[in-house]
């Protein structure tokens, strides 16, 4: 019983720090300052799902039981955090359910919109994708600086090893 206690607790600490790793990475000022993402609860929204499906990825790909435990542990923290997130902006008890259907659903058509062309690499597709959803623009070309960073940083993470990236996921640099 108490091996079973403290494996959850050991659980949640992994997805509590690949959790606190995406945020750290979404947050980063050069995404506002020179791609342009709008410092707005919505667009932090956007980058923090892409940031959090990235490395979902990676640790599923790993191909591994450890991995595929990390990336559900990662996703479980995400939706817990986007709950806490909605009670502290005063969302009543009553109105959390509906509004945590409503991130759900964003949150799988985003997942959805990005992983085919983050997996088949195409920067076209995934940077019409990210334009629209995280520039709010029609113009496909708008999205091409933020659809290589996430390609590239798609590669490095595939390039580490499972316990670096569970410690210190390799990101791309974000440049225009």
């Amino acid at each position: 019983m108490l091996q079973n206690l403290l494996r959850s607790l050991r659980r949640e600490r992994v997805g509590d720090g690949l959790y606190e790793q995406v945020v750290r990475q979404a947050r980063n000022p050069r995404f506002y300052t020179t791609l342009g993402v709008a410092d707005r609860i919505d667009a932090r929204f956007e980058l923090y799902t892409l940031h959090m499906l990235l490395l979902t990825l990676r640790l599923k790909e790993e191909g591994t039981e450890q991995g595929a435990d990390a990336g559900q542990q990662l996703f479980d923290t995400y939706v817990s955090a986007l709950d806490h997130t909605l009670r502290e902006l005063g969302v009543g008890d009553v109105s959390v359910g509906k509004k945590m259907r409503k991130l759900g659903e964003s949150l799988y058509g985003r997942m959805s919109a990005y992983e085919a062309p983050l997996k088949a690499a195409d920067a076209d597709l995934l940077g019409e994708r990210l334009a629209r959803n995280v520039l709010e623009s029609d113009t496909a070309a708008d999205g091409a600086a933020l659809a290589a960073y996430a390609l590239e940083s798609r590669a490095r993470l595939a390039a580490q090893s499972l316990a670096d990236v569970m410690t210190t996921p390799d990101w791309a640099e974000v440049k225009a």
